[in-house]
């Protein structure tokens, strides 16, 4: 990685206004109007009470959109000569990848933060800072899988729709997920091999250990840590393939 283009790359995005209403505020607002003044707020769930539940949720969105949506403008850059220009750079392709996902990867970083950080002000509470931080850093992780799911999509969608197609779909895979609503039935069985379920799992395993909160009359049961850890492992492995392929064919336009 580059550390002169991730400095530039980042100070660029943080004078957006766009990425900074939405990426940024867009989480926070989700959580106050889902999370802050939930009625169960205060009951306990595993080791955290639900506000820290819902926060959890809406950080770990928050997180994987600025991901998404940050990686995905590779295609706009292409599209304006900014491809052109790291072409002819010594950079591979894979580094090229690198840095975007780093810069992505940072963003994501200052989004979930300020939804714990409102989270924390409004009543989310845990066990200890062992189960705040273990979430914390599992989410950030977690989001780098979706900055190269955002790169794939904006770069083999090459259009000016490619940001807004990326971010779009990330809302239907986050409901198959069970990251908005605990789900159930046949609903909950499709889950398990969506992108979401795997790292919002891994994000919820500091509170919940693996169990899945109760909706309905039937008990949902658990999910083992490897199941989770094999779900994002194997769309780690589909992303990064599609993001490398997306650069190749970029790079071969150009």
């Amino acid at each position: 990685m580059n550390a002169t283009y991730i400095r530039i790359d980042l100070l660029r995005q943080l004078r957006s206004i766009p990425t900074i209403a939405f990426t940024f505020a867009m989480p926070s607002f989700m959580y106050v109007l889902f999370g802050a003044n939930t009625p169960y707020g205060d009951s306990m769930a595993g080791h955290a009470n639900n506000k820290f539940y819902v926060m959890t949720s809406m950080a770990a969105y928050g997180a994987a959109t600025a991901a998404v949506s940050i990686a995905s403008m590779a295609a706009t850059e292409s599209m304006l000569g900014w491809g052109r220009q790291l072409a002819l750079t010594r950079a591979s392709t894979a580094q090229v990848a690198a840095n975007k996902v780093a810069v992505a990867t940072v963003v994501a970083m200052v989004a979930q933060g300020l939804v714990f950080g409102v989270g924390w002000s409004s009543g989310a509470r845990a066990d200890g800072w062992q189960v705040w931080l273990w979430t914390f850093v599992i989410s950030l992780a977690g989001a780098a899988l979706f900055a190269a799911y955002g790169m794939g999509v904006g770069l083999l969608f090459k259009s000016e729709t490619a940001v807004g197609l990326a971010s779009s779909s990330l809302v239907f895979l986050a409901f198959l997920g069970n990251v908005f609503t605990p789900l159930d039935g046949f609903m909950l069985k499709l889950a398990h091999i969506t992108p979401m379920y795997g790292y919002i799992g891994l994000v919820r395993w500091p509170q919940l250990e693996g169990s899945l909160l109760q909706t309905g009359p039937e008990d949902p049961g658990s999910d083992a840590l490897w199941v989770l850890l094999a779900n994002l492992g194997a769309w780690t492995l589909v992303f990064v393939a599609l993001a490398l392929l997306g650069l190749r064919r970029a790079r071969a336009r150009q």
